[in-house]
């Protein structure tokens, strides 16, 4: 395979046990401790470069995808990620954790969806899965995950009689 190549694929399914990882927000190196899991804690948040303690969140999913030859495993960073999720990775990790059930959603909803995909060789020799560098949904209704979720959770929500926007999320 070349360095960069461009294939039509389905969404088969996205992993979100471990979505995101900490990253200084000055320098945006990787930040140390708790196995790097979605969690800001004090101890760890320093960065040991630029001395800043400011931490931010950044995506890395990993999905499965069919093309018309093969089912491939792909991991998404950050910018690629942000199509599909229409929001940073602070922002879903926050709603998240308000809507606990909107993870376990988010397979529902990508759910065979049509996309156009550029992956690349991993520059890291170790790593094992190829990278989405650019992600382009092929459905003219695609609309981001985060925007679906919240239509869904409001849903849910007015059937139980309290549907309220907060800070942008339910």
């Amino acid at each position: 395979m070349e360095s960069d190549q461009t294939v039509l694929c389905q969404l088969l399914a996205v992993d979100l046990s471990d979505y995101c990882y900490r990253v200084c927000s000055r320098c945006e190196r990787v930040l140390p401790g708790d196995n790097n899991k979605c969690v800001f804690s004090s101890s760890s948040s320093l960065c040991k470069f630029c001395q800043s303690n400011e931490p931010k969140l950044l995506y890395r999913i990993l999905m499965s995808v069919v093309t018309d030859t093969s089912v491939k495993t792909v991991i998404c960073f950050d910018r690629a990620a942000t199509v599909l999720f229409g929001c940073s990775a602070d922002e879903f990790f926050h709603f998240t954790k308000l809507n606990p059930k909107a993870a376990s959603m988010v397979n529902q909803v990508f759910d065979g969806e049509m996309l156009r995909m550029t992956l690349t060789r991993p520059k890291n020799l170790n790593a094992q899965h190829m990278r989405v560098t650019s992600v382009v949904p092929l459905r003219s209704g695609f609309q981001p995950a985060i925007v679906t979720l919240r239509q869904l959770c409001c849903t849910q929500s007015a059937s139980l009689g309290d549907c309220s926007i907060t800070n942008n999320s339910f």
